[in-house]
């Protein structure tokens, strides 16, 4: 079975090549489970600056159906080290960036074609109006077909007049069932 580790090692142009592999995910088996998250194709200075490891989180909204979630901040340690260890923010767990997962379809991505797979929005998360992270966009996909196990995905910039891809590509692989829930921040 394939992991995160099968991409460590590839450059941006690889993992490109990985994504427009393009299976699709089925939604559902991503709800109300936490996946752990690697950053990849970043140079090493960047990554020192921002994170390797991190968390991101989907749960369906029993009321409205839809499908959401939150990236956690993980106390940084080696990639050998098993733990994704939550880093905590006034006694909770530090979330940020909430987001929607919807369709590609309604989605120009300036990067590889992709028909398959889906879309962390971040402009549907009810972020703070003024939040940089409302502009990324990372469609995912499935890296086997049918299984959504292991996921690879890439972040874009949507800046109004044209989107911009970034260099950031990263893995997410299956953790656990869901342990915590954040609250959209304009709801807090």
């Amino acid at each position: 079975m394939a992991s995160f580790r099968d991409f460590l090692d590839l450059s941006p142009d690889e993992l490109r090549k990985e994504l427009s592999r393009d299976y699709p995910i089925d939604p559902e088996s991503l709800d109300d489970f936490e996946y752990k998250g690697v950053s990849l194709g970043l140079p090493g200075i960047v990554e020192k600056l921002t994170w390797k490891k991190f968390m991101k989180t989907f749960h369906r909204d029993p009321e409205t159906g839809v499908l959401r979630g939150w990236n956690v901040r993980i106390q940084q340690s080696p990639l050998a080290d098993p733990s994704w260890e939550p880093m905590i923010k006034k006694g909770d767990i530090f979330s940020f960036g909430h987001y929607e997962v919807v369709s590609l379809d309604d989605y120009e991505v300036p990067g590889p074609a992709l028909n398959g797979g889906l879309m962390i929005d971040y402009s549907l998360g009810q972020n703070k109006t003024l939040d940089f992270v409302n502009r990324v966009r990372d469609p995912i996909v499935a890296v086997e077909k049918g299984s959504s196990q292991l996921l690879l995905g890439w972040s874009y910039i949507q800046t109004g007049l044209r989107n911009i891809g970034t260099p950031s590509y990263f893995s997410l692989e299956r953790h656990q069932p869901l342990t915590h829930r954040a609250a959209p921040p304009r709801s807090r």
